[in-house]
């Protein structure tokens, strides 16, 4: 199960929001070990693209080394799907490189830039294996 603060679910669904109608991307890093995301980390979609996202290799080595230098790790890997239901793709399964994250779909299929209804769901991908989990909102930022 996924358990994520009200805040950090807020600001993935803003960011998912304002990015519409490209994907939006980014990760919550934690203390290494504790399965806890704390750290809010939103990454630019350098595909820029409605249909894919990539993370910028430059940015994604900064912040490895980033996340090493404060003994974190990415508890969650986050993206959204601006015109599909929030289910990885083939594509978004043969990118998932980090058994122990929780890989967080949200789609705007239905709001787009908007208030209004969104998806917000979770899942572990291992070695190309799909299993949805629970998500538990816990009051915090």
């Amino acid at each position: 199960m996924l358990t994520i603060t009200q805040a950090l679910h807020d600001k993935i669904v803003a960011h998912a929001r304002a990015d519409h109608p490209d994907e939006a991307c980014g990760v919550i890093a934690g203390p290494a070990g504790s399965g806890r995301p704390e750290r809010f980390i939103p990454m630019l979609n350098a595909a820029r693209s409605p249909t894919f996202y990539e993370f910028d290799s430059g940015d994604l080595l900064k912040l490895y080394r980033e996340m090493d230098d404060r003994d974190e790790e990415p508890v969650v890997i986050y993206h959204s799907h601006t015109a599909t239901e929030a289910y990885p793709s083939r594509t978004d399964i043969s990118y998932a490189n980090e058994p122990g994250a929780h890989y967080v779909l949200v789609s705007t299929a239905e709001c787009g830039n908007d208030e209004g209804p969104f998806q917000f769901r979770s899942f572990r991908i291992v070695d190309g294996e799909v299993t949805e989990e629970e998500v538990e909102i816990v009051p915090g930022g």
